[in-house]
C-alpha cells in the first residue's frame, strides 16, 4: 500500500484521489452539502460501487437557501457522490427505493425578488444594500419578513420576498398537510429549525422563519419527490440553473458563472427537474459528464401537481434512499425517466396480455406479421419555454433512438403524451419505445426491470 500511493504521489494524485479510486462502499451515507455550485473541479464523496446505494439526508430546497446569501446557487443539494466505475459517455441508472419526509412543517410561496440586493440574478450574486457585501453572512433576527439580517450592518438582506404565503403543517404519517393561521406560523417560527429539521450540516436560514400566513385551512395531500436528482455538469454552475429554463439566466450573466448558450447545451444535465414523478419507485437514467458521474440530491418537495405554478412548493427535509448501476457506453445528452407505471400517461402503460392477443388478431386481419413489443419511456427536456423544452425533449428522443423527429412526434402523440415538468421550460415527452430500439442502446435491462 505504501508503495502504491507513492507511486500515485509521485504522479501528482493526491491521497484522497488514491482512497476515492480503490475503496468503494456497498452503502454510502451523505450529509454534507455543497454551497450552491455544482463545481466538477472539487473533491466528491464516495466512491459508491457500481449497484451500490446512497442513503442520504436532504436539505429543503428553494426557499430557505434563497435566504441565505453565502448559499450561491438558490439550492443546498448534496455533495456529489463519486460511482465506481462510471465514465464520461456512461449513464447511471439511480432507482429511487425510499423518500421519507422528516420536516414537520414548512413555509413557501409566490415570490418577488427585491431589486437592489443582488447583481444580475438573486439567486446566485446576493449584495447586502447596507454595507455593500456581495455574499453576505446573515443571521435570522425575531420572526417576520424582516427576520433575515446582514451579520455586519445589521440591514435586512433576504433578496425575496413572498407576495402571498403559507405555513403549512405535515402530518407526522407523510399523509396530509394544513395551511395554518397567524399564531400557528408564529408557533411554527419561533422553533424554525425544529419544526423544518434541517440537517445538522445545513447551513440555510429556515424559511418559517418569516412566518407567512396567507392562506389557511387548504388541505393539501403529501406525495413527496426530489426536485433535484442527478449528475454534475461538467463546468461549474449554480445548482438551481441546471437545465435550460433557469440556466438560461446564466446567459450572458454579469458574474463568474456566466454562460453562453452553446455551453449550457453542452455542460448541463439537467439535475434541476422539479419532476413530481421523480419519486419513489421510479428509475432515472442520467448522463455521465465528469468521471464518477457526481449524483447529487435534494430539493425534496412535500406535494407537487404538474407545472410547480408558483413558482414553488413545499420543501422539506429528509431521508432518501437510492441504489445507482452503471450503464457502459449509454451516451446521453439528458436525463431519461422510468416513472412508476401508475404516473404514466393512459396511453403508455404496459399492455396487458389480453390487449396484446387482440392487437395480434387484429394485425393478423390486415396481413401485419409482427406487432412490436415496447416499454414507455420519458425523455426529459429542458429550455427557456416549454415549446423550447418540448423541442429538446423530441430532439433528444430522435438522436438517441435513431428515429426522425416526426416519428417522436407521432409515438408521442398516439403512444404517449407531452407533460409538464416545470413551468416554464422542463417536460417529458413520453412513448412507448420499441425492444429492439432499447436494446440497440443499452437500456432495455433497466427499463424491463422497471415495467416487467
Amino acid at each position: 500500500m505504501t508503495n502504491e500511493l507513492h507511486v500515485l504521489e509521485k504522479e501528482g494524485l493526491e491521497n484522497d484521489d488514491f482512497i476515492q479510486q480503490s475503496q468503494a462502499a456497498e452503502t454510502l451515507f451523505v450529509n454534507e452539502f455543497i454551497d450552491g455550485i455544482l463545481d466538477p473541479s472539487k473533491k466528491m464523496l464516495g466512491p459508491v460501487k457500481d449497484g451500490g446505494t446512497i442513503i442520504a439526508n436532504t436539505a429543503p430546497g428553494c426557499w430557505g437557501p434563497m435566504l441565505t446569501p453565502t448559499i450561491r446557487g438558490g439550492h443546498e443539494v448534496t455533495k456529489p457522490v463519486f460511482v465506481e466505475g462510471a465514465e464520461v459517455g456512461d449513464a447511471i441508472a439511480i432507482k429511487i427505493k425510499s423518500i421519507q419526509v422528516t420536516s414537520l412543517a414548512t413555509s413557501s410561496g409566490y415570490d418577488e425578488a427585491i431589486i437592489d440586493r443582488f447583481i444580475g440574478d438573486p439567486f446566485v450574486s446576493v449584495k447586502c444594500p447596507g454595507c455593500g457585501k456581495l455574499h453576505p453572512s446573515t443571521i435570522v433576527k425575531g420572526i417576520g419578513p424582516q427576520a433575515i439580517r446582514c451579520s455586519t450592518c445589521d440591514t435586512e438582506t433576504a433578496p425575496f420576498k413572498m407576495i402571498n404565503g403559507y405555513t403549512m403543517a405535515l402530518d407526522q404519517k407523510g399523509q396530509i398537510g394544513v395551511t395554518v393561521g397567524r399564531e400557528g406560523a408564529r408557533r411554527i417560527a419561533l422553533d424554525a429549525k425544529n419544526y423544518m429539521r434541517t440537517p445538522e450540516n445545513s447551513v440555510q436560514n429556515p424559511v418559517v422563519a418569516l412566518a407567512p400566513s396567507d392562506l389557511v385551512g387548504i388541505m393539501a395531500r403529501m406525495r413527496p419527490f426530489l426536485g433535484q436528482l442527478g449528475t454534475t455538469p461538467s463546468k461549474a454552475m449554480p445548482d438551481s440553473h441546471n437545465a435550460g429554463d433557469f440556466g438560461s439566466f446564466l446567459i450572458g450573466a454579469p458574474h463568474e458563472y456566466a454562460f453562453t448558450q452553446d455551453e449550457l447545451d453542452l455542460h448541463r444535465t439537467d439535475g434541476h427537474m422539479d419532476i413530481s414523478r421523480v419519486r419513489e419507485g421510479a428509475t432515472i437514467i442520467c448522463p455521465v459528464k465528469v468521471p464518477g458521474g457526481g449524483v447529487y440530491i435534494g430539493d425534496m418537495h412535500a406535494m407537487q401537481g404538474d407545472g410547480e405554478i408558483a413558482g414553488h412548493t413545499t420543501d422539506v427535509a429528509g431521508i432518501v434512499q437510492l441504489q445507482v448501476s452503471v450503464l457502459k457506453k449509454v451516451a446521453l445528452e439528458g436525463p431519461v425517466l422510468l416513472p412508476n407505471e401508475e404516473d404514466l400517461p393512459y396511453t403508455a402503460k404496459p399492455f396487458t396480455k389480453e390487449e396484446k392477443r387482440r392487437a395480434r388478431e387484429l394485425a393478423e386481419e390486415f396481413g401485419v406479421k409482427q406487432v412490436e413489443e415496447a416499454f414507455p419511456v420519458s425523455m426529459i427536456g429542458s429550455g427557456k419555454t416549454l415549446n423550447e423544452a418540448t423541442d429538446n425533449a423530441v430532439q433528444r428522443a430522435a438522436k438517441l433512438f435513431e428515429m426522425s423527429e416526426p416519428e417522436v412526434l407521432n409515438r408521442a402523440t398516439i403512444t404517449g403524451s407531452i407533460e409538464i415538468g416545470r413551468h416554464p421550460g422542463v417536460v417529458t415527452a413520453t412513448f412507448q419505445v420499441p425492444k429492439t430500439i432499447l436494446k440497440k442502446v443499452r437500456i432495455y435491462k433497466t427499463v424491463k426491470k422497471q415495467y416487467d
